[in-house]
């Protein structure tokens, strides 16, 4: 079925997330304890960890560090314990935005985010506000040029839920987030390899914002993205 156009928008986010691979290895770290710590260490039987040691190994992550934090959130060695706490509030707009945070402090988190709210026009919501307007999904993006017949052909019978074009010919595979690998793995092996891969919290709606607009929720975003306590910001702003 046919999409509004979202690859530039999408291609954005992605840029702007390459920016900050400095960082990336530590978020990835905390991932790979919570995963480990809830599932175990066992990357069989624990799809959460499986997932996030996968994302270890595209950032180069040696797997000495993999299995040392996997061995400290299972007990094996002595490290810190993290809780995930989910905030929510709106931006430029009321654009909606989500921000996942893994933390030892609490205290310091939340008092962190809601000034990098404030700071830039944005306001805390509560717990439910926003959340309402994104569906947990998996999502696996195919630049333009990619073959449509071979990726829904493919998706489809893997298990896909959906698969969606846009006017600028970028593909989006949605799946549910428990289907996510089998999807994944079986266009891989079909030679069609996505530029991008996630379980993610996907907009139902978008907001466009053009100009100062757009300027004031980039700020916004990247205030609350630096956070050291922040995981992943989700949004339904195309900039």
């Amino acid at each position: 079925m046919a999409g509004h156009s979202k690859w530039a928008n999408i291609q954005h986010r992605k840029g702007r997330q390459d920016e900050k691979r400095g960082r990336i290895w530590t978020r990835i770290i905390r991932e790979i304890m919570v995963a480990a710590r809830q599932g175990g260490g066992d990357l069989t039987a624990n799809p959460r960890l499986r997932l996030a040691v996968d994302k270890a190994k595209a950032a180069n992550m040696p797997a000495d560090n993999i299995k040392r934090n996997i061995d400290k959130a299972t007990g094996n060695l002595e490290g810190v314990t993290y809780e995930e706490i989910r905030y929510e509030g709106y931006g430029i707009g009321g654009a909606a935005i989500i921000v996942d945070t893994m933390t030892d402090n609490r205290v310091r988190t939340v008092a962190d985010v809601r000034h990098a709210f404030s700071k830039y026009g944005g306001n805390m919501g509560t717990e439910g506000s926003v959340a309402f307007q994104f569906k947990h999904v998996g999502q696996i993006l195919f630049a333009p040029g990619t073959s449509e017949d071979k990726v829904m052909e493919v998706a489809l019978e893997a298990g896909a839920e959906d698969v969606i074009s846009d006017d600028e010919g970028g593909i989006e595979v949605l799946t549910a987030p428990g289907d996510f690998e089998a999807v994944r793995n079986a266009l891989q092996a079909a030679g069609l390899t996505p530029d991008m891969a996630e379980v993610t919290m996907r907009p139902e709606n978008t907001i466009a914002l053009e100009g100062d607009d757009a300027a004031r929720m980039q700020k916004l975003l990247d205030m609350i993205e630096d956070l050291d306590d922040v995981q992943d910001v989700y949004h339904n702003a195309e900039l």
